[in-house]
């Protein structure tokens, strides 16, 4: 196989030895394997030397975040195929293959994501592919429902980079993640641009990886996280929505911020949601919009018929998951 495994590591030696572990016991063992260390104070890169010397370690001097990592894993990679791959994971036998085989069937397919399952409860569904809607919210496909009802494949509107393969030749033709992003909202923001330009995104069920969950960051929901998820919010929209389509769904956007701040404010996070906002709207210059081109007007027309569909079907979602699991 023509792939490379990228796995950022920032202090995660207590989790290295499940992840490395399963990633050598592969039964397709023809791929490149490599650790990029954000500057592990925790002894990481020692373990990695001294347990695992089959693996392609890069050492940072400090955490430049999970784009920077994941950006220079794919620059020194030779492979046509990048796999990224979290560290607080724990991949099946048949992952790597799977999603080869995924990619490789088609090459409009940009990226395709893995069955994410819960680490801790194997029969919930942690992802499965990632969606966008039109109120600027990002939702996990299956997250906390029976994994028994993902078992097709299907068109995502997004990979979740904690584990999924990308066609590294087109990283040169859409850019790559935006390390104006640092963490979050990285993966949507890439398969976004990838959508722009006509490619695909699929979910692959027989690629199965247990995810623990926030490992890094420490919870669910911290100052960290939320700050930089809304900052990253804002830069998502204005970097790939035409003039015409940010006026259109500002009205939309509006709503979807609004919402999610009552629900911070709630869990006592509303400060810090505000500040993230605020921080995003003040820095768009950092950020670099996709040139609009007249040939990707069909795909735009197309992406904001999605962005509507796909608020109802996390309605739908979450409505099914609510009332029927």
């Amino acid at each position: 196989m023509d792939v490379t495994v990228i796995i950022p590591n920032y202090n995660g030696k207590h989790l290295l030895k499940t992840c490395l572990d399963s990633i050598k016991a592969q039964s397709r063992a023809d791929f490149v394997t490599m650790v990029i260390d954000n500057g592990s104070t925790d002894g990481s890169a020692e373990y990695i030397r001294r347990e695992y010397p089959w693996v392609k370690l890069v050492e940072r001097d400090r955490n430049y975040g999970f784009c920077n990592a994941v950006n220079t894993g794919i620059h020194m990679s030779e492979t046509g195929y990048v796999l990224l791959l979290n560290n607080d994971t724990e991949a099946d036998k048949d992952f790597v293959k799977e999603l080869y085989h995924a990619i490789t069937r088609d090459r409009r397919i940009f990226s395709v994501s893995s069955k994410m399952i819960n680490y801790h409860h194997r029969e919930l569904m942690d992802d499965a592919g990632d969606m966008y809607s039109i109120i600027g919210w990002q939702f996990q496909r299956g997250v906390g429902r029976e994994e028994k009802y993902y078992q097709a494949p299907a068109a995502v509107f997004s990979s979740c980079a904690g584990a999924a393969i990308y066609r590294r030749e087109i990283f040169e033709r859409i850019g790559y993640f935006d390390e104006n992003h640092f963490a979050y909202l990285e993966d949507m923001d890439i398969g976004y641009r990838a959508k722009i330009y006509g490619y695909r995104n699929l979910f692959c069920p027989s690629a199965v990886v247990y995810h623990v969950g926030s490992a890094t960051s420490g919870s669910k929901y911290n100052e960290f996280k939320v700050r930089h998820s809304s900052r990253n919010s804002v830069y998502l929209n204005y970097k790939n929505m035409p003039l015409i389509q940010l006026i259109l769904n500002f009205p939309a956007l509006v709503s979807g911020w609004l919402v999610k701040w009552l629900f911070f404010v709630k869990i006592g996070f509303g400060t810090t949601y505000i500040k993230g906002l605020l921080e995003g709207f003040c820095t768009l210059n950092r950020v670099k919009k996709v040139p609009f081109c007249k040939r990707h007007v069909k795909n735009y027309i197309m992406l904001e018929i999605e962005l509507i569909r796909n608020l109802f079907l996390y309605i739908y979602e979450f409505m099914r998951r609510k009332f029927h699991d």
